[in-house]
C-alpha cells in the first residue's frame, strides 16, 4: 500500500511540476490590439537579428536606424545619447573579435518618450539593450527584449492614455561592460524623472521568463506585480531567493545600474534552451512562447506601473515566491518567525502523539535527522561526481566556444543530477543502513575521488561532506529505525535550516519554512488518524502534501538549476531533502526492500551515464590546426 501511494504521488507531483514550467501558446498576429502578441513582436526579432550586430559593426548602425524608425512610427519622441565606452569593454570588444576603432569608441543609446497626461508624475522606462557580442545574431539576447519592448508599447498605446510618461531606453554597450546603461543613468537629463525600470534580458533561447530581480526594499514592487504579473499569459515565475543569489554573483544586466541608484522595478529574463545562448542564437531557434512569456509580463507590468496613483517605494524586503506559475505568495521576513514557530509546534504534538501511541524515542529523531545529514552530504559529493562526467566545470573551459559547448550539456548535467538525488532518496527510503557499511562507504570515496579529479581539488565542500557522508555511512546503528523517526527527524533538520536561513538570510528562509510547515501539518493530522501510519486514512495526507509540495519544488528546482546547477549542481540535492521529507513516512514494505535498492542503484548509474553522454550528444569544438613554419 506504501508503495502504490509513493509512486503515485511522485507520478503526480511530475506531472503538474512539468505543467508549471511550460511556456504559453505564442499569440498571433491577428491577437487583439491590446494584447502581446509574439508573431508581431517575431517581425522585429527577423529583422534586428539577421546578423551580429556589435558595437562598431556596418550591421550595429544597421539595427539602430531601424529601430529609431520603429519607434517613431510607434509615436515615440526619439533621441539619441553617445558617450565613451570604458577601455576595459574597448579591451574585452577587441578579445571577442569586434572592432572599437570603428565606433569611435563611443556608445549610442536610443530614447524614445511616450508623454502621459500628467507630465510632472515620475515615469516609468522599459529598458533593452540592442548591442550583440561579434559572434551573435542575438535573437534571444536581446532582439527579444528589444522586439518585446516595442510590442508592449504598441499595445500600451492601443489601451488608451495613461497619467504617467513612458520612456522606452535600448541601451547599447551592454555586452562589454554595461556601458550604455552608465551613460544614461549617470548624466541623461530623462534619469531623474523615472521612478520605475522594467528590464527584458535573456541567457537561453526559451522556457518561462522569470522575474529574478527587483529593486532593494522590494515589498511594494512584489505587490504590484503580484497583481499585474497573474494578468500575464502564463502566469508568473518569480521568488525572492533568486534575487538573494543573483545580488551576490559577479555578473550583472543593465538593471544594475538604476537599482544601485536606488531606482525600483523588475528584472525579466528566460534562461532555457541553454544551447542557444549567443552563438547559436537565431530567430528560427527562438521560443516563440518565451517572447509571448516575457512580452505579456512587461505589458502587464508597465500598464500597472503607467496607471499606478503612487509608484512602488523602497521599504523593507518581502518574501514571496510563486505558485505554479499562477499566483505570488509574499510575506514581510518577520512572518518567517510566525511560519517557524507554528511548524515547531505541529512538530512537537505530533512527536509527542506518536511517541504515546507509536514507540517513538528521541534517539530515533535523532537518527531520522542524521539520515538528512547523510543524505545532503552523499548528494554533495555524488551529484558533483556525475556533474565532472559531462565536462569540466566553467571556471576551467579553455574558451568561449567550450563555456557554449557546456551549456549546451546543462540539460544532460541536469537530467543526471536529478536522477542521482533521486537514486539517493530511494536509498533512503530503503534503509540506507541496509547495504554493507564497507561498500558504500567506498562507494562514496571513490565518487569523491571522481569529483575531486575530474572537477578539482581546490573544492573544499566536497572534501568535507565526503568525509561525513563516509563517517556517518560506517559508523552502525545510525539509520533511523521507524517510519516516525525517519519522518520527524527530517522535518526537525529542515526546520533547523530554516531557522538558520530566517536568521541570516530571511529572503531565502521561505525553502525551508513552507515545506517544512506542509510537511508538519501532514504529519499532525496523519498522526491524529492513525499513530501507526498503516491505515489508508493516514497515508492520505501524506500521498496529498507529497505531490503538492513535490510539484512545487520541482517547478523551482530546474530555474536554479539552470542558474547555478552547472557550478553547483549539489543545490539539487539540498532541494531533494525537502522532497524527502515530504515522501518519508511512504518507505516501501519491508518485502520490496531488496529491489528497491537495487533500483535505486540502477538509477544511480542511469544518472551517470546520462551526464557522461553529454560529452557524446555534444562534443567539444575542433582545436584549430597549428600554423605551419615557413
Amino acid at each position: 500500500m506504501r508503495l502504490f501511494w509513493l509512486i503515485g504521488s511522485l507520478a503526480l507531483a511530475l506531472a503538474v511540476g512539468v505543467l508549471s514550467l511550460q511556456v504559453p501558446a505564442p499569440a498571433g498576429a491577428g491577437a487583439p490590439a491590446t494584447a502581446f502578441s509574439a508573431e508581431r513582436a517575431m517581425a522585429d526579432v527577423r529583422e534586428i537579428a539577421r546578423r551580429p550586430h556589435p558595437l562598431g559593426s556596418a550591421d550595429h548602425t544597421r539595427v539602430r536606424l531601424h529601430l529609431q524608425q520603429r519607434m517613431t512610427d510607434l509615436g515615440l519622441q526619439v533621441s539619441t545619447q553617445s558617450g565613451p565606452i570604458s577601455r576595459g569593454s574597448a579591451r574585452y570588444l577587441r578579445r571577442m573579435g569586434g572592432d572599437p576603432e570603428a565606433a569611435a569608441f563611443t556608445a549610442t543609446n536610443l530614447i524614445g518618450v511616450l508623454p502621459g497626461r500628467n507630465p510632472a508624475l515620475p515615469a516609468v522606462a522599459l529598458m533593452a539593450h540592442y548591442d550583440t557580442v561579434p559572434m551573435s545574431a542575438g535573437a534571444a539576447d536581446d532582439s527579444a527584449g528589444v522586439a518585446a519592448v516595442l510590442e508592449t508599447v504598441r499595445a500600451l498605446r492601443a489601451r488608451g492614455a495613461a497619467d504617467r510618461t513612458l520612456v522606452v531606453l535600448f541601451t547599447d554597450a551592454e555586452e562589454i561592460g554595461l556601458d550604455g546603461a552608465r551613460i544614461f543613468w549617470g548624466g541623461h537629463p530623462l534619469r531623474d524623472r523615472i521612478g520605475a525600470v522594467i528590464n527584458l534580458e535573456a541567457r537561453g533561447g526559451g522556457g518561462r521568463a522569470m522575474m529574478f530581480e527587483t529593486g532593494r526594499g522590494n515589498a511594494q514592487t512584489i505587490a504590484l506585480f503580484g497583481e499585474a504579473g497573474v494578468r500575464a499569459d502564463g502566469g508568473v515565475t518569480a521568488n525572492s531567493l533568486a534575487g538573494f543569489v543573483y545580488e551576490r554573483m559577479p555578473n550583472g544586466t543593465d538593471f544594475t545600474i538604476p537599482k544601485d541608484r536606488g531606482v525600483q522595478g523588475l528584472n525579466l529574463a528566460f534562461i532555457g534552451r541553454p544551447a542557444q545562448y549567443h552563438a547559436n542564437s537565431t530567430p528560427e531557434g527562438l521560443d516563440r512562447g518565451a517572447v509571448q512569456h516575457i512580452g505579456s509580463q512587461a505589458l502587464e507590468s508597465a500598464d500597472a506601473l503607467l496607471r499606478a496613483g503612487t509608484l512602488p517605494a523602497a521599504s523593507a524586503n518581502a518574501v514571496y515566491a510563486d505558485l505554479f506559475g499562477r499566483i505570488i505568495v509574499s510575506h514581510p521576513p518577520a512572518m518567517g518567525w510566525g511560519l517557524l514557530a507554528l511548524a515547531l509546534a505541529l512538530l512537537g504534538m505530533t512527536a509527542w502523539r506518536a511517541r504515546a501511541r507509536a514507540g517513538l524515542t528521541p534517539a530515533d529523531v535523532g537518527r531520522g535527522a542524521l539520515d538528512g545529514v547523510w543524505f545532503i552530504a552523499a548528494g554533495l559529493v555524488l551529484t558533483q561526481a556525475v556533474r565532472t562526467l559531462a565536462g569540466p566545470m566553467s571556471g576551467r573551459a579553455e574558451s568561449a566556444e567550450a563555456y557554449y559547448t557546456l551549456l549546451g550539456r546543462l540539460p544532460w548535467m541536469e537530467a543526471g543530477a536529478a536522477l542521482t538525488v533521486l537514486a539517493l532518496m530511494m536509498a533512503v527510503l530503503g534503509g540506507r543502513g541496509r547495504p554493507d557499511r564497507r561498500i558504500t562507504a567506498v562507494a562514496l570515496a571513490a565518487a569523491a575521488a571522481v569529483a575531486l579529479i575530474l572537477g578539482g581539488f581546490e573544492n573544499p565542500v566536497v572534501i568535507v561532506a565526503a568525509l561525513i557522508a563516509i563517517g556517518l555511512s560506517l559508523v552502525p546503528g545510525l539509520a533511523a529505525r521507524t517510519a516516525w523517526g525517519g519522518w520527524t527527524g527530517l522535518i526537525a533538520l529542515v526546520l533547523v535550516l530554516g531557522l538558520a536561513a530566517q536568521a541570516f538570510a530571511p529572503e531565502t528562509a521561505f525553502l525551508f519554512l513552507w515545506p517544512g510547515l506542509l510537511a508538519a501539518a501532514a504529519a499532525a493530522l496523519a498522526g491524529l488518524i492513525d499513530p501507526g501510519l498503516t491505515r489508508v486514512k493516514s497515508l492520505a495526507p501524506v500521498a496529498v502534501a507529497a505531490a503538492v509540495g513535490g510539484a512545487w519544488l520541482i517547478g523551482l528546482s530546474h530555474p536554479v538549476f539552470l542558474g547555478i546547477g552547472m557550478d553547483m549542481p549539489g543545490v539539487l540535492a539540498l532541494l531533494g531533502l525537502l522532497g524527502l521529507m515530504l515522501i518519508r513516512p511512504l518507505s516501501p514494505e519491508r518485502g520490496a526492500v531488496r529491489p528497491w535498492l537495487m533500483a535505486a542503484l540502477a538509477v544511480l548509474v542511469l544518472g551517470a551515464a546520462v551526464s557522461g553522454w553529454a560529452r557524446i550528444a555534444n562534443p567539444m569544438p575542433a582545436e584549430p590546426p597549428a600554423a605551419e613554419g615557413t
